[in-house]
């Protein structure tokens, strides 16, 4: 007997087709837009930043690095990730951004952001940290992975001179200027904030002493001291988890049990952790991958941490798939769930119900999304407005 489709189901998925064609064109827009040799985000992605003010005619020094060890013979180790270059006279290292010069390590990109724009937080994404708020967020070139599918490689997989133009901002002025704007939160991301890691440490002290809230998105791949060094004044941290086996990791050059030490570490720092995996076909999108992820993630960390299933488009060095099937997401949340994870949504799917996320106890939406945009939010002093189960996350 031939299948029907109900009128209903008929328009729920022309609808998400049509924001599926939206998005990946906007993709594609992007790219192209950003596909010359000058990266650069500002004012003309936020017109409110038009009155961000800086050092832009001074000359912020390279900033000496925090985590390194010499070697002797002019040599140093980088100890902030855990590639751990070894890096000679006048060399960097793998992330292009730590440079030895006379046997001592800089940070080359301190003060001197590629990208600086203000975003939704749902855009991080982050769906239990201050719903429809925006942050600002701070972003650089390089970094310590590299990933074939990544959407921002104009950035994260150059170095300062092949972007060839950037902000000069101290810290200090990151800060005024975000309490100009009245932004409660700065964000760094973009690129890896790991391969600018004195400038997000400083930046967070500062931020700590006017209230503002520092959020970074990351790629896990830090070691533990500088890790728990940075926790010490951070709000919120959303992880790319980029599968759960070495087909995943060896599609960025790197290893996941670093990953998951230092999602333990964040669990039990106690800073609020969300996690995001790019579902890739043939990559990462096996059900049994999934299952085990999503078990790991309830055992070792908990079944309240939220997951996003992002919808991968073709980019950079991975335009031979097909982007994401809009079923193999669905039963990416179905496997989800069944594990017993809480709070599990989809990304990169305008107009999917799944965007929304939902209370584990009642069924209820607690906040209602369309793509990055907040429709309502049905939680009051952190619980469901209907049957008052408490949902973690920092709403205020």
């Amino acid at each position: 007997m031939m299948k029907t489709t109900s009128r209903r189901d008929f328009f729920r998925k022309a609808l998400i087709g049509i924001a599926a064609i939206f998005t990946f064109g906007y993709s594609l827009w992007h790219m192209l837009l950003r596909s010359g040799k000058s990266y650069f985000t500002g004012s003309f992605f936020a017109p409110s930043l038009s009155s961000f003010s800086g050092n832009s005619s001074s000359n912020i020094p390279n900033r000496e690095a925090m985590y390194y060890t010499s070697l002797g013979r002019g040599r140093v180790r980088c100890d902030l990730c855990y590639r751990e270059c070894t890096i000679s006279n006048g060399r960097r290292g793998f992330c292009k951004n730590r440079e030895n010069d006379q046997g001592k390590l800089y940070n080359v990109v301190y003060g001197k952001p590629s990208a600086v724009n203000i975003d939704p937080i749902e855009k991080e994404p982050q769906h239990h940290m201050l719903p429809g708020s925006n942050i600002l967020c701070i972003g650089t070139a390089g970094c310590n992975f590299r990933c074939l599918h990544c959407h921002n490689w104009h950035l994260s997989q150059r170095s300062i001179e092949e972007i060839g133009r950037y902000h000069q901002y101290t810290p200090q002025d990151i800060i005024q200027n975000s309490l100009k704007l009245e932004v409660p939160t700065i964000s760094f991301t973009y690129n890896e904030p790991t391969v600018f890691y004195e400038y997000v440490l400083d930046i967070a002290k500062l931020a700590k002493k006017v209230d503002l809230r520092i959020l970074w998105h990351s790629n896990g791949y830090i070691k533990p001291e500088p890790l728990k060094e940075l926790l010490d004044y951070t709000d919120a941290v959303t992880i790319d988890l980029k599968g759960f086996s070495r087909t995943a990791y060896e599609n960025s050059s790197a290893e996941l049990e670093p990953v998951l030490k230092t999602l333990k570490a964040i669990k039990e720092k106690g800073v609020w952790l969300e996690i995001v995996n790019l579902v890739i076909p043939t990559i990462n999108d096996s059900t049994h991958e999934i299952k085990t992820m999503c078990e790991w993630i309830r055992d070792e960390l908990s079944p309240e941490v939220p997951l996003h299933f992002s919808r991968f488009f073709p980019n950079y060095k991975l335009t031979n798939l097909s982007p994401t099937p809009i079923d193999t997401l669905e039963r990416a949340y179905s496997t989800a769930q069944q594990t017993g994870l809480q709070y599990v949504t989809l990304g990169n799917v305008p107009g999917h119900d799944y965007n929304s996320t939902f209370c584990p106890q009642c069924g209820e939406i607690l906040i209602r999304r369309v793509h990055f945009n907040v429709r309502e939010i049905n939680i009051s002093n952190g619980k469901c407005d209907s049957c008052g189960h408490m949902v973690p996350g920092i709403w205020k």
